[in-house]
């Protein structure tokens, strides 16, 4: 296996790491984005089509007519609107999706000015000004604000505005249905004019149409703030929530819960005792040889899933995966009350867990795998290095010994090779008592490449 236990920083490639990263944030952004559409969008249809059944209820109520019914049937096509927007629907610009949400408007603009066809009343049409049917507009802005940009919002304020002066203008256009009415009106009032204004039936009231628009502007632009304020802490959320992703692909839960609770703990270079474990399986480049790629990689997955889940299981950090291995850190980023004794713990699950699956492979007629393992414990640098593209990083002497007391369960012809350090070290923390130390076996000390003295080892057979 080919070891790699320092990193070096390259600034060459830094330019085409950041192209990649900002690619991969928009797009997980705009994933994103997409999950709220469609939420908002369906939120939306529900939310019409209680108001729609409310107001279908409403109006009889407090209007008990036959010409009613006229009214309860157009709220059917406004359910048939939103039914259409929820098919339609996508992130970013679709025109179908306007051209509905401009049906809306029109149609509510059309209800609200022309007088129903089937009303017994032949009242002046400036008459449904008197009705106060505006206020249903907020019913469709409170809708598109579940599921729309901000700019639709203001969209939808400035179409209503425009859509409402037409049908003033044309209101305003229409002849004076009954002008003996309106002669008695003004008789009865007298010289006010104002309060004649006011009960015409055929004052369109300008300045409370206008008033309206002004105020449905507001509410427009107010709401379209405060989509645009959703959105961008939809954002944020999705870029911590990736970040969150990434993290708990190499630190167990707890350690993510606590890194995020941190805003840049990882930044600080700094040494500390770590217990480092290396995971290798013996003999992998001659059965990779004698196997389709296919096989290889599912081979892989299979003891790499059964590994990390037993990292993390242990409080550990998944470093890297080294090809056929893997290499793990206990007490990384944060030192605990028992780093010795999760690493060493851990690497007896690990051993039992390739037994198990051992025997699930001769089980299915093939060749078991023999895994070593290499613990030691002791000073490392770690923190982020790179420039640009950063990378958490732990290095030192300590790394390499670990990685060197595993190629040693070969010659040793066990499972597992821990230091003494990292023995003394568990036995600190569990007792020297604890059933985890009955499987080992204390050797002499041995020499380590890249130490100055031999160390004392402890080993661990395998299974017959």
């Amino acid at each position: 296996m080919t070891m790699l236990v320092e990193r070096l920083d390259l600034p060459a490639a830094s330019s085409s790491a950041r192209s990649q990263r900002e690619t991969e944030t928009v797009e997980f952004a705009q994933a994103a984005l997409a999950a709220a559409k469609r939420e908002g969008l369906q939120l939306a249809v529900r939310a019409r089509y209680v108001a729609l059944a409310i107001i279908a209820v409403l109006l009889p109520a407090i209007n008990p007519a036959w010409e009613q019914l006229y009214y309860v049937a157009l709220l059917g096509l406004f359910a048939l609107i939103g039914w259409a927007q929820v098919r339609v629907g996508r992130v970013g610009v679709s025109r179908a999706e306007l051209a509905l949400l401009f049906c809306d408007l029109a149609l509510l603009t059309l209800i609200t000015v022309v007088p129903n066809p089937f009303g017994a009343a032949h009242w002046p049409v400036a008459m449904q000004y008197h009705f106060g049917n505006f206020i249903y507009f907020f019913v469709l802005l409170a809708g598109a604000t579940l599921a729309y940009s901000w700019r639709t919002v203001v969209a939808m304020g400035t179409w209503t505005a425009v859509l409402w002066m037409i049908g003033m203008a044309w209101v305003w256009w229409q002849p004076d249905r009954d002008p003996a009415l309106t002669a008695r009106i003004a008789d009865a009032i007298g010289s006010d004019h104002r309060l004649f204004a006011l009960l015409s039936p055929n004052a369109v009231g300008f300045g409370l149409r206008i008033q309206e628009i002004v105020v449905f502007m507001i509410v427009a632009v107010t709401l379209a703030l405060a989509v645009r304020r959703s959105n961008d802490l939809l954002i944020r959320h999705a870029a911590v929530e990736r970040e969150r992703g990434n993290l708990a692909r190499y630190f167990s839960p707890n350690v993510v819960t606590e890194l995020s609770k941190h805003d840049e703990p990882l930044k600080q270079v700094r040494t500390q005792d770590v217990a480092v474990l290396f995971v290798d399986i013996v003999g992998f480049t001659a059965f990779a040889d004698a196997r389709t790629p296919e096989e290889v990689v599912r081979t892989l997955r299979e003891f790499h899933g059964l590994m990390e889940h037993e990292v993390f299981r242990h409080e550990g950090t998944l470093d890297k995966y080294l090809g056929d291995g893997l290499m793990a850190t206990f007490g990384t980023p944060f030192a605990g009350p028992r780093d010795a004794s999760n690493a060493l713990r851990c690497a007896q699950a690990m051993i039992a867990a390739a037994e198990r699956w051992n025997a699930q492979r001769q089980a299915s007629g093939e060749p078991p795998m023999r895994v070593g393992f290499g613990l030691h414990y002791g000073p490392v640098v770690l923190g982020d290095i790179g420039h640009t593209c950063l990378e958490f990083a732990v290095i030192g002497a300590t790394v390499n010994a670990a990685s060197r007391l595993e190629a040693m369960t070969r010659p040793l012809d066990c499972a597992l090779v821990a230091s003494n350090d990292l023995v003394s070290r568990a036995k600190a923390e569990l007792g020297g008592a604890a059933e985890t130390f009955q499987p080992l076996t204390a050797r002499d000390p041995q020499p380590v490449r890249g130490l100055e003295r031999p160390i004392a080892i402890w080993t661990q057979a395998r299974a017959v």
